[in-house]
């Protein structure tokens, strides 16, 4: 029968202070705030690539007399191809704007948890997982 070696792996006991439990959480919620930010950036991207596919559907129209609905709230009020195309334009505008505004504070908080994570892993080293599940 063949003798199997264990190495003993000795776990440093590091004592968790209240300044690193808080700044787990600070963590924690960054994380969770971030995946929040990038669910919302990928709906407006959406909402924006229906606002370019109804743009272009527009000037395909031949006839410049054509009243088109234009959904403002819960109405849809009828505007002609012109007035549609500026409103249209203008909501593209504003999104991609709202987008570059998200994007912005999701590189914020990246900076934030870049900092943190080093901060951690200097203190507890492979005791701590900071990386994401990828499931």
């Amino acid at each position: 029968m063949a003798a199997t070696v264990k190495k003993s792996v000795a776990v440093e006991d590091v004592n968790v202070t209240f300044e690193d439990q808080q700044k787990i959480n600070k963590f924690a919620r960054n994380t969770n705030r971030m995946t929040e930010l990038k669910d919302e950036i990928e709906a407006k991207k959406k909402a924006l690539q229906n606002l370019e596919d109804a743009s272009d559907d527009i000037m395909m129209f031949d006839d410049d007399t054509l009243l088109v609905p234009y959904q403002i709230g819960d109405v849809f009020i009828s505007h002609t191809q012109e007035e549609t195309q500026d409103m249209l334009e203008t909501a593209k505008g504003s999104l991609k704007e709202e987008i570059q505004t998200l994007e912005g504070r999701v590189s914020s908080i990246q900076e934030v948890l870049a900092s943190l994570k080093v901060q951690l892993y200097a203190k507890f080293g492979n005791n701590i997982n900071l990386e994401a599940d990828e499931s």
